[in-house]
Formats: C-alpha cells, sequence, structure tokens
C-alpha cells in the first residue's frame, strides 16, 4: 500500500498483522486524494481506513510551520477521544499535533492549543461551530475531510452544521464519509459535497454479525435487573457492556448493580464529559466491572476485546441493533451478545431476525422463567409440495373460470348489440 516505513514500525507495535477488506479497499483509493463514500460496520478497522493516508500525506508534504490540514467529524465525545488516541498509536514514530475537539472541557484550552498550532483535528460539530462562530479556528487550510459514523450524524440532527462547516472548508480538499448504513439520507448529504466520489460497500448488516454469538433469554420485565445479575456472577464475567434506551434506566439499573455487589458505572447524555471518561478508563482497566450506556452515548467505545454484550432494552431498529453487538467480536475476535427479552419486544425481535436473516433460539434461566402472557404472533410455515401443489391447480381452475365468464360475457354482449342494430333497421 505504499506506506511509510515509520507508519508500519508503528502498526508492528501494535500487533497489526493483515489489512482488514476496508483497509484494502480505502487506502489505496484515498492516497490517490479521490473522495470516498464508504459503507462499512463497527469493528471493521475502518478507523485506520482514513488515518494512515493522512499520516502518509502528512510525512510526504511535511510543512516547516504546523498547519490544520485534516478535519475529522464525529457524533459523539467518546468516538473524538478514541480516534485522537488512534493518532496518537498510528504516528507514534512521527512528529504530529492532533486535538479533540469536544464539549464538556474548556474552550480556552482548546484554543491555545489551536494557536499553537495541530495537523490534525478531530471533533464533534457542536464544539467547533462554537470555535467558528467566535473565530478561534480556521479550517481554511484543510486539504482533508473526513466524516465518521455520518448516518449517526444525521440521525442525530448534526445535518445543519455539516452543511455550515465544509463551506469553510477550502476549495481544494479531499471527502471522506464512512457510515454503517448506505441509507437515502447519506446519499442526499454525499451527492451535495463529494466530488465523483469511489463507493465502497463492505460486511452488510447480515455478514457483519455471522462471528458473534447471539443468545436470547426470555425473562419478565419486572425481572431484568435480578436476571442482568446472576447471569453477570454466575458465569463470572469480567466486562460487560449493557444498552439501555433510557438516561434514568441506566442510573436506576447502575444502582441496583452495585447493590447486587458488581462495580458498575453509565455513561449517557447528562453525564458530565470528565466523568464519562474516568468511566471509561475504570471500565477499559477492570476497575469497573459493568458499564452500562445509551446508544449514542457507546457510540466511539472501542475495546478488543470485549467478551458480552447486553441488550437489556432492545432498540429500536436493527441498524442500531447491528451497532450495539458490534461492540464485540471486533477485529476477528469471539463475543456473546445476550438479549433479555420481555414480551412487549417479541414483535421487535422478530423484525430484527427478518432484516438479518437469522433466527437466534431463545431460553430460560431456572428461577427466572418468563410468566407474561405470550402473544399470538404468526410466523408463516413452509408448506408441504403437495398443498402447493393443490393450490396451484385450485388457482388455474379458477383462472380458467375466470376466462371462460369473461368470453362468454363478451359474445352477449356483442349479440345484444347485433340485435339491437337489426331491430332498429326494421324500424
Amino acid at each position: 500500500m505504499n506506506l511509510d516505513e515509520k507508519i508500519i514500525s508503528a502498526l508492528k507495535d501494535l500487533d497489526y498483522e493483515e489489512a482488514t477488506e476496508i483497509q484494502k479497499k480505502a487506502i489505496p483509493i484515498a492516497l490517490k486524494k479521490r473522495d470516498i463514500l464508504a459503507a462499512a460496520q463497527s469493528g471493521t478497522g475502518k478507523t485506520a481506513a482514513f488515518l494512515l493516508p493522512i499520516l502518509t500525506e502528512l510525512l510526504e508534504t511535511k510543512q516547516t510551520k504546523t498547519i490544520l490540514r485534516t478535519l475529522i467529524l464525529v457524533p459523539t465525545r467518546e468516538l473524538a477521544t478514541q480516534i485522537s488516541k488512534a493518532v496518537e498509536d498510528f504516528s507514534k514514530y512521527m512528529e504530529v499535533s492532533s486535538l479533540a475537539m469536544v464539549g464538556g472541557v474548556s474552550t480556552k484550552d482548546q484554543e491555545k492549543k489551536i494557536a499553537k498550532g495541530i495537523d490534525i483535528l478531530v471533533a464533534t460539530s457542536g464544539r467547533l461551530m462554537e470555535h467558528l462562530k467566535n473565530g478561534t479556528v480556521d479550517l481554511s487550510s484543510v486539504t482533508t475531510v473526513v466524516i465518521d459514523e455520518v448516518d449517526t450524524m444525521l440521525d442525530m440532527g448534526f445535518l445543519e452544521d455539516i452543511e455550515k462547516i465544509l463551506p469553510n472548508v477550502g476549495p481544494k480538499r479531499q471527502i471522506m464519509m464512512f457510515s454503517a448504513t448506505m441509507n437515502q439520507n447519506v446519499k442526499k448529504l454525499a451527492k451535495e459535497f463529494l466530488k465523483d466520489p469511489v463507493v465502497i460497500e463492505v460486511a452488510q448488516q447480515r455478514s457483519a454479525v455471522k462471528i458473534i454469538d447471539q443468545q436470547i433469554v426470555l425473562v419478565d420485565e419486572a425481572n431484568k435487573a435480578a436476571a442482568l445479575s446472576y447471569i453477570i456472577g454466575s458465569n463470572n464475567y469480567s466486562q460487560v457492556l449493557v444498552f439501555v434506551n433510557m438516561k434514568i434506566e441506566a442510573d436506576t439499573l447502575v444502582e441496583h448493580l452495585e447493590l447486587d455487589g458488581l462495580t458498575a458505572g453509565c455513561i449517557h447524555g447528562d453525564v458530565r464529559q470528565t466523568a464519562r471518561a474516568k468511566v471509561m478508563r475504570k471500565f477499559k482497566s477492570g476497575d469497573i466491572r459493568v458499564l452500562v450506556a445509551t446508544d449514542i452515548a457507546a457510540r466511539g467505545i472501542d475495546i478488543q476485546l470485549l467478551p458480552i454484550v447486553v441488550n437489556y432494552a432492545l432498540p429500536e431498529t436493527t441498524a442500531d441493533y447491528t451497532h450495539r453487538i458490534g461492540r464485540t467480536g471486533r477485529a476477528g475476535n469471539p463475543g456473546i451478545a445476550l438479549t433479555l427479552l420481555s414480551v412487549k419486544d417479541y414483535k421487535m425481535m422478530i423484525e430484527i431476525e427478518k432484516d438479518l436473516i437469522i433466527n437466534i433460539p431463545r431460553r430460560e434461566i431456572e428461577g427466572f422463567e418468563a410468566t407474561e402472557k405470550k402473544p399470538r404472533l404468526f410466523k408463516a410455515r413452509p408448506k408441504q409440495l403437495s398443498v402447493k401443489m393443490a393450490e396451484a391447480k385450485k388457482a388455474a381452475k379458477k383462472s380458467g373460470f375466470a376466462k371462460n365468464t369473461i368470453e362468454k360475457t363478451t359474445k352477449k354482449k356483442k349479440t345484444t348489440k347485433r340485435d339491437t342494430n337489426r331491430s332498429f333497421a326494421k324500424k
């Protein structure tokens, strides 16, 4: 891939052995400075797919003065922190200055670092808009723009921010958009800003979840918290990521887990950035055993050997489901995705299975058996060949009968018209 030896040395230190599919497809194109629209699931190595070409260009076009040349837009603070860490790791043998520009921390400190000079800016759109408004950051020297998790950014309502930020970047720029899904909103944004882009699609939703051991435990809604504590304790899981849908649900669950003797912490939109960063550090180091998170806060969590992810509450879309379980089974490592399923979510779970073309086995845990009344859900059963043939004959016979009826009716109409004409002639 014509990567510099300094980058190769850093990758060896990180035990990188072989490029992933998205890296094989995106890196050569990115090095040619082509615009890219890429669809790849979390955990497929897309961070390296855009960072390695960026670092290669910085080495090849070394400036005497450090000026901002790369902007990476992300939806969440956690993802900004993760990518900034990746910049440090990949540029271990280079002189590269970067900044994670996120909310919840001092803008003054960020201003000072920008004034000193940075090569790469990783930013959430809200904080970047603040700096642009205050005139404390200049994007005119930027030659490469990356919008990561672009589908999530659009879902979170950041379209207007993106449309205001990109015109501040110089006209001679390369834009790379990376998304987990290639929906219509993503395509519209790409059409607006990308010039003759190369479209790359790898790992559809179905293939992205193949290596993950997916399980469903049937349990009453009221017993979920107790069942979760039992599952973690009885299996002696040391690191568990639990997904919920609401902030209050996250806080309540952490209290319950702590009372059961399981060290736990949570991250969601109402938790301050410093506290979120502290909880993440403790979870990665093993000081906290269970991390409870909402979907948006969890974007950017990258733990290489995370053994298990739990859907405490089922998400509302298949895309969110694949995002969640994609936190485990990363880079080809094994992982378990466990869903605690109560009656109210049966229908949604069937829809997710239908989209992913899978059938996840259901089971119950002794002492936590589901007692809620189960809804009547229709599941089409495959018909026997004899039944199909009988139905086909019946349909053909019915079709023939309808055809004969139409022909007879048409002849009758023609005869009636002819008789009427004759009668009129006689008169």
